[in-house]
């Protein structure tokens, strides 16, 4: 009897024993893969493996390359500028590092310079630029010591004007100044009031010394208004624009009154020249915030012309103001 629970304590013993042993290479397979598995993602970050961005167990929406908005590839140089030619004045410029010098030229408002503030930077860097009319580039900037492109010229002949099948790179960037209204759309509006070239108003404008200066319609859109004007230089000697100015004054000044005037700052000017040679007839398009003229007052437009004394004026009544024709999106060519 004695033998037999004997037998039974070492098969428990053994038993025990194995048990253990089993328990002890788990745990140390555990270790062992958990250090791998360590080894695998301090290897993946020092490598720079790309992140999902899932930080939230599967809650966020991943980035898809649908949304990307290519980036154009620039080469700049330390001895050398690149200048690059937008198709609007440029409103926002930011740089990727220190690596990198940008301005706007001077005298230009469309055109930006760039070019490497140290020699040999290894690091890849990148640029944006957001445009008067909305749009929006995106550039990744290398080093190199002789780089072809140093004129870029970024007007898209192909989708220049389109509001369907555009580019990626040319994302809708709204202006606080426009207010709700698109830039893309400002831009075909005053376009397409130029290429049409109806005249809406014929009884409003002046004429002095050879030249005429009318007003050929006002157009309104969304809390817009635009003005259509037009200037016929009849004489031989080119007319010099210093400056134009809307303002709103008082009809009748009494003597001994201060003279109160609002002045309108126009948004956008389509066509705006400075200079209308001998013989030549010009047409421009501005684009103005909405406004309304007391029934005391009128609306001033003002054309005056550099160191010259044939300078031009019209009154615009509130009741021509009301009738702006209203533009329609779908009838714009």
């Amino acid at each position: 009897m004695k033998r037999i629970f004997v037998m039974l304590a070492l098969a428990a013993s053994v038993i025990t024993a194995q048990a253990q042993e089993n328990v002890n290479n788990e745990t140390v397979t555990e270790t062992a893969t958990e250090v791998v598995t360590g080894s695998v993602n301090e290897v993946e970050t020092l490598t720079g493996t790309p992140s999902t961005g899932d930080y939230y167990q599967g809650l966020t929406r991943p980035l898809t390359f649908n949304r990307m908005i290519p980036p154009y590839a620039l080469e700049v140089t330390f001895a050398k500028t690149v200048h690059i030619i937008f198709p609007a004045a440029i409103r926002y410029v930011d740089l990727g590092s220190a690596d990198l010098l940008a301005a706007k030229a001077d005298g230009a408002k469309n055109v930006l310079r760039v070019k490497a503030a140290l020699r040999d930077f290894s690091t890849e860097s990148n640029l944006a630029v957001i445009t008067e009319d909305g749009a929006y580039y995106t550039f990744n900037v290398k080093y190199a010591d002789e780089p072809v492109k140093l004129s870029i010229e970024m007007t898209d002949f192909i989708h220049d004007g389109e509001a369907v099948n555009r580019p990626n790179n040319a994302m809708e960037i709204y202006m606080r100044e426009l207010g709700s209204e698109s830039p893309l759309l400002v831009k075909l509006i005053i376009k397409s009031i130029y290429k049409n070239n109806d005249r809406e108003i014929k009884h409003i404008g002046s004429k002095r010394f050879g030249i005429q200066y009318t007003l050929k319609g006002i157009y309104t859109h969304n809390g817009l208004l635009y003005f259509h004007t037009q200037l016929k230089n009849s004489s031989n000697v080119p007319f010099d624009v210093d400056y134009i100015t809307f303002k709103i004054v008082d009809k009748k000044v009494a003597k001994r009154t201060a003279i109160q005037e609002q002045v309108i700052v126009p948004l956008r000017a389509h066509n705006y020249l400075t200079v209308i040679g001998g013989k030549k007839t010009e047409r421009c398009v501005f684009t103005l915030p909405k406004f309304t003229i007391p029934d005391d007052k009128q609306l001033i437009v003002e054309l005056n012309e550099k160191e010259g004394g044939r300078h031009q004026s019209f009154a615009v009544e509130n009741a021509d103001l009301v009738r702006a024709e209203v533009i329609n999106e779908l009838e714009m060519k």
